[in-house]
């Protein structure tokens, strides 16, 4: 069978910072473009859901090379050929986690934004542990898992291990500064083990049926991380 996999982008556009300005984010072309390619050539079914189905934004500093996104001049025109399959994504809390093998969150700054706090995206979750769906995130596209509650109102990820972009690679790329808040810490804060590796260097963590990658150059590790625990069959 065909495995089956559902993309959670972030419908904002923008990031709040601490003093109230805003700056322009969306997801990073690599995190979504490395995953796509390594699922469409393992034959996945591939979806797109972001919150009420607003359209995600490409974030124009994604699009060029740098130490943060060694591939993104390639991985942003790949995003621009692919667009017809990811700027009509179906209403977030519409999706049936148990319809899909994973969810795979990419990152940027937009998840900062809105997925950390989503209520669907906190229902989603809770269920995609339920029905045993992979759960997948790149660098800020952990923040999403921020969103997702137990039973008794304590973090659903509480103790697991994970990785994200952490708080030197925040400020490498520049926006320590004027974070409302460190995913790195808040991860910890709220019972994460948390690991990484050297800055921008692929690093992932796999604790049972939850993957989550450091960074950009991370995402396409994560994407085979998700078919190997998959074991390439869907449901």
């Amino acid at each position: 069978m065909t495995t089956s996999i559902l993309f959670v982008l972030s419908g904002a556009d923008h990031w709040t910072q601490s003093d109230g300005s805003t700056r322009v984010a969306g997801f990073i072309p690599e995190e979504m473009g490395a995953p796509h390619e390594v699922f469409v050539r393992s034959g996945a079914d591939i979806g797109f859901a972001s919150p009420e189905g607003r359209r995600p934004n490409l974030d124009p500093v994604g699009r060029e090379s740098s130490p943060a996104s060694p591939n993104g001049k390639y991985y942003g025109q790949y995003c621009d050929s692919i667009a017809q399959e990811w700027q009509s994504p179906q209403k977030l809390g519409a999706v049936n986690a148990a319809d899909y093998d994973a969810i795979m969150i990419p990152g940027g700054h937009a998840p900062m934004e809105d997925l950390y706090q989503d209520p669907a995206m906190g229902r989603l979750l809770s269920a995609a542990v339920e029905s045993g769906t992979v759960i997948a995130a790149v660098c800020h596209g952990p923040a999403a898992l921020l969103s997702a509650t137990d039973p008794d109102g304590g973090w659903l990820f509480a103790g697991r291990r994970v990785t994200a972009l952490d708080n030197e690679e925040e400020k490498l790329y520049g926006t320590m500064e004027k974070a409302p808040f460190l995913l790195e810490s808040r991860l910890v804060e709220l019972g994460a083990r948390f690991e990484h590796g050297p800055p921008w260097l692929p690093y992932v963590v796999a604790d049972e049926r939850l993957i989550t990658g450091q960074n950009p150059a991370s995402a396409g590790a994560v994407a085979n991380a998700i078919l190997t625990m998959c074991d390439g069959h869907g449901r």
